[in-house]
Parts: C-alpha cells; sequence; structure tokens
C-alpha cells in the first residue's frame, strides 16, 4: 500500500498500545497441508501502514474440507514458492511490533510448525530486557472482543464485523488492498484486514484506547499466570 489508511481518530495518550505498531496475522492452511496463503496488516494510530500477502506452495495434503472452506488446493498453488521462504518477511515483522491475530493461538501454532523461533526481538510485553527469540507474545481479538463486549458477543470474524456495521467498510478497504478473487472470508488478507478493523473498533471503546500495550497482552491471554505477571509489572 502507499499512503496510509486512517480507521478512526488518534489521540495524544502518550504510550497507548494503539500508538504502537501492531501486525495483524492471518493463515490459511495446516499443519498437514503447511500454511498455504497469508495475509498482514499493518497498523499504527489506527491506521493501516502496510498491507502484504502471498498463496504459498502446499507441503503436505490439503484435506477437501479445507480446500472447500478457503478455496486453496494442492494443484492452485504448486506455482507459488513455499512460505518456509519468507522468514525474513515475518522475522522482520515481529523486530518492529508485536504479531495479532484472531484467535492467535491456531496462527502461532502454524508459525512455530515453520520456525520454532523468531530473531531475538524486543519483548513488547515488558520494558527494558533482553530481546527474545519468540514469536509471541500475541495480541488476541479473539479474547479481546467478549471481554470489551461482554457476555453474548459473537466469536466469529464474519459475526463481529457484522454486529459493529463494518462489512461495508471492509469491502471498500479489500478492493484497494486484496487480489479480486480473495476478497472473502477464509481468504487470509481479507481476513487479517476484518481482524485489524476489530482492533481499531476496540481502540475506540470508552477505557481500552487509552490502556498500555502490556495491558492489551495482559487482556489477550486466558493463562491466569501469565495475566498475574503481566499484571505485576504492570503495576511497578
Amino acid at each position: 500500500m502507499g499512503s496510509a489508511v486512517g480507521l478512526c481518530s488518534v489521540w495524544g495518550v502518550g504510550n497507548a498500545w494503539p500508538e504502537h505498531l501492531i501486525h495483524f496475522v492471518d493463515f490459511e492452511g495446516s499443519t498437514v497441508s503447511g500454511i498455504l496463503e497469508y495475509g498482514v496488516v499493518s497498523l499504527r494510530g489506527c491506521e493501516i501502514v502496510a498491507a502484504r500477502g502471498r498463496i504459498c506452495r502446499a507441503v503436505g495434503r490439503v484435506r477437501a474440507e479445507d480446500a472447500a472452506l478457503h478455496g486453496l488446493d494442492a494443484a492452485s498453488t504448486e506455482a507459488y514458492a513455499p512460505f518456509a521462504d519468507d522468514f525474513e518477511v515475518f522475522a522482520g515483522l515481529r523486530e518492529s511490533g508485536p504479531l495479532a491475530a484472531h484467535f492467535a493461538n491456531a496462527e502461532n501454532t502454524l508459525l512455530k510448525a515453520v520456525w520454532p523461533y523468531a530473531r531475538n526481538s524486543p519483548d513488547f510485553s515488558r520494558n527494558d530486557v533482553a530481546p527474545v527469540p519468540t514469536w509471541g507474545p500475541w495480541i488476541d481479538t479473539g479474547r479481546l472482543y467478549p471481554q470489551a463486549l461482554g457476555a453474548g458477543a459473537p466469536a466469529k470474524l464474519g459475526e463481529i464485523i457484522a454486529a459493529e456495521g463494518l462489512q461495508a467498510q471492509l469491502d471498500s478497504l479489500a478492493l484497494t488492498v486484496c487480489p479480486p478473487e480473495r476478497r472473502r472470508y477464509h481468504a487470509a488478507l481479507y481476513d487479517a484486514l476484518a481482524g485489524a478493523l476489530i482492533l481499531t473498533r476496540l481502540a475506540v471503546l470508552p477505557g481500552w484506547g487509552d490502556k498500555s500495550l502490556r495491558w492489551l497482552f495482559e487482556q489477550s491471554t486466558l493463562d491466569a499466570v501469565r495475566r498475574e505477571n503481566l499484571r505485576q509489572e504492570e503495576l511497578f
């Protein structure tokens, strides 16, 4: 993308999490087939500052039910380089900002199946610590959205986009970001764009957009021990 695309007003709140560069990631594929497509939408200050993605060659069997969902099979990906060729892309992303996903465990599992470790990169959940060779911690809209909206909040990307009245905006942005044949749910860049819109929606909710990045990591995990550790670090 060329110029940044603004999605909401930017506020002067010091070191609040929306002011950080965040890379929203989505993968299509499985640990058997490998990653068949990736999409990454980079945000800062509620603006899309970059977007990229591509189809990747299958490295294993693509189940028929998966192909029916995302529209990719071994034959349609054969002409493309495998995902493993893009280590420099993802290592560079991880060095520059935290990764985000919708129910991030799936993306983290697929990423680590290819590269168990990143390059030494900042731990954006903590200050003044040595770099770490991990892909996380992740920002997880699948965990964040129901906390922000309460019991009964939808969970799937498409349901959240519809509930928030963001479908028209998503489709408009997809015209400039996504390939024509991949402007739909279960296409990686389209889903990454949808997730990025959800994150910008959270940024404008009262009590959410003025918090720290560490606080956002805390809300993104269900691990009680890790959440408490992050909370204590935030206090001290």
